[in-house]
Parts: structure tokens; sequence; C-alpha cells
């Protein structure tokens, strides 16, 4: 990762914007900034380059903070905000942003009492805007991250793991045991595991619900690899399916190709939420697409841009989004198919690589 390099990307913004420096304490944008995976930490990222930033940090991560932080001048002090607001009063800042998303107005209120001389600025999220648009590391490590999950489900479909006779929760677990096996740290959010009526739930929680022959099987998942997120969406049949469930299915496999096909550098995101949305809303089940097309993914598994019929923006090359329609027919059952996938000026690089045909179980 060329955190150096995202930092100075940070110092035009802060030029731009007419300020001396940005107080740095989302614990994820100081990892996207440094590398550092503490739980307490702040960053001084100051406009006129590395030599003039601190980073600070407590004594429990005095030794971590060598390995992951080389690069920049370190403090290590408990309070960290108060610490390196001192530090930017010590070098003459005059305008010091902060991230008003994570500070309170109670924190505000003590970086306030810390000095006088500096002048405090609100800023809208400016490392988020970085984030926005993936380098070729972070995408080499989406990469891995949904392989891990496209492994964990194969592995499971090829050793009986979705069968009548299991619960949700067992195949839940089953599927994040495989998640780390595949070279994930863990799982990216929890895992939702859905049968029978329950797959007409969005986010339902796994349940000791018994699958069943006959039923639609719903699987949301993802592995974490480094700090980063996949996720992916596969329903699947129990047994031969019904005339319904095959429709239904198919509706969701057509929109949800055409929500990929919609995904180009320079696309509204409304737009491509309404590629896929039309579709559905045509064959007279918009009332049963109940949430947004997508969103985009990285060190958080929610971040922006959103792909929704109120989203605002346009796409980068760059962005790793999911696309993620769905039907949901309450007391019956529901379809949704998710994949990752990274926009680029033509056709976007799918992540996530298990079939969308759909998964007849035989049982």
């Amino acid at each position: 990762m060329s955190y150096t390099r995202r930092r100075e990307a940070l110092r035009v913004q802060l030029r731009q914007s007419e300020l001396d420096a940005l107080l740095v304490t989302d614990s994820l944008n100081v990892r996207y900034l440094t590398g550092f995976t503490g739980s307490n930490s702040a960053l001084l990222v100051h406009a006129e380059g590395d030599e003039c930033s601190v980073f600070a940090t407590d004594g429990r991560y005095d030794t971590q903070s060598q390995r992951q932080v080389p690069d920049l001048r370190r403090v290590i002090d408990r309070s960290v905000r108060s610490r390196l607001v001192k530090d930017a009063t010590e070098n003459r800042i005059g305008r010091l942003g902060f991230e008003s998303h994570v500070v309170t107005v109670d924190g505000h209120a003590a970086l306030a009492k810390v000095t006088a001389a500096v002048q405090l600025v609100a800023t809208s999220r400016p490392v988020e805007a970085l984030r926005l648009i993936k380098d070729d590391a972070e995408v080499a490590v989406l990469r891995a991250a949904c392989a891990a999950a496209d492994t964990a489900l194969a592995g499971l479909l090829a050793e009986g793991g979705l069968r009548p006779g299991r619960t949700e929760r067992e195949v839940g677990r089953d599927l994040e045991a495989r998640m780390v096996a595949a070279g994930a740290a863990g799982r990216s959010f929890e895992t939702i595991v859905a049968t029978g009526a329950n797959s007409a739930v969005p986010h339902h929680r796994p349940t000791d619900a018994v699958l069943c022959r006959g039923d639609l099987l719903k699987m949301d998942f993802g592995a974490l690899v480094d700090g980063y997120h996949s996720d992916m969406t596969r329903t699947v049949v129990l047994g031969q399916p019904a005339q319904w469930q095959r429709e239904i299915y198919e509706l969701v496999a057509a929109a949800q190709a055409a929500g990929r096909a919609a995904l180009r550098a320079g696309a509204q995101v409304r737009d491509v939420d309404a590629a896929a949305r039309d579709i559905i809303a045509q064959a007279g089940h918009g009332g049963d697409f109940v949430h947004g097309l997508g969103h985009g993914v990285g060190l958080q598994i929610h971040e922006a841009p959103a792909l929704s019929q109120c989203g605002v923006g346009t796409l980068a090359a760059g962005m790793a989004v999911t696309v993620e329609p769905g039907v949901y027919l309450a007391g019956r059952g529901g379809v949704r198919i998710e994949d990752t996938l990274v926009v680029s000026g033509g056709e976007p690089e799918l992540l996530t690589l298990t079939t969308k045909d759909l998964v007849v179980v035989p049982c």
C-alpha cells in the first residue's frame, strides 16, 4: 500500500481548502493513510509534507506502530487527539481541519479547550473521498477476499453442506469456517442464511430453522482479508424448483445483469439503480424490491457510493461496488443475487465468480 502517495493526495485537498493541516481521528482513515491497525490512534497530516506530519498512539502500540508507521514522526500519548492539537499549536498551525462526522460536540469542546491559537475547521469526509477510488493494491486484496468467499461456497456445495435437515445457523457457521480456511481473517459481516419463507426477509438473521426440500435458500456472506471486505449473495433451491421460484429467479437474474451492464465510469448512480429496478417493476414486482441496488465496499462493508433511487453522484473508474437486486414475496420466499465489481471505463471487473445460474441442490 502506498501510504505516502495517499497522504500527498490528501494534501492537495488541504491546500484547496486553505487548511494548514488535518486532524484524522477515524481509525479506518488512519489505517488508510498509514497502515496502522491498532485501536487508539490519530494523525496530523500537514499540508507542507510528511516531515511536518505526526502520528500518535498510546504505549500499548509503541512496538506495533514502529513497525507499521516507520515513515512518520510518532508520539506516544494516551490522549492522542489533544496531544496532536498541542503539536499543531507548537508548530504554529493556524487552520486545522477535523473530521466533523467523527468528532462529537463534546469532543470538539475538548479540543477547543486545548488551545485558542488554532482555528478548528469542520471538514466533510476528505479521506473518504480518496477511499472511493481503490488503487491496484486495494483491488488485489478485494480479489483475495472475494476468492475466499467463492472457495467457501464451492466447498459447501461440493461436500453436501446444503441439505435438508441442517439449520440456518449450521450452514452459516460452516460458510464462515470455510472462508477462514480459504485465507480470510474472518467474516465481513454477520452471515445471512435464510431458508423457505425466511428468504423473503432481506436481512434475516440465521435461526434454528431447518432446511427443507423445495425451499429457496438465500446466502449473503463475505470474507475479510487485510481489513478489506467482500460481499456476495447467492440463492439456490433445494430439490426441483416450482414454477414461481424459477420465474422470480430468472427475473432477478435479468435485473442483476442489467445493473452490471450499466456500471460504467461516468454513469449516474441513480441510473444504474434504475437499469435493474425498471426490469423488476415492469414485471409487476416493483413493490417487492425494497432496497437499493448496491453500495461501495472496501475497508467498510457499506461505504460510498450508494446505488439507489435517491443516490447522488457519478461512478468513476476504480470504485468497488455491489449489484444486488432482489424480489421478496412475504410468506413464500425471496431471491437476491449479488456480486462485487470494480468500475472501469468499459466492462467492470467481476470479483465474485460463483455462477449466477440457478443451482438446484439434489436432495
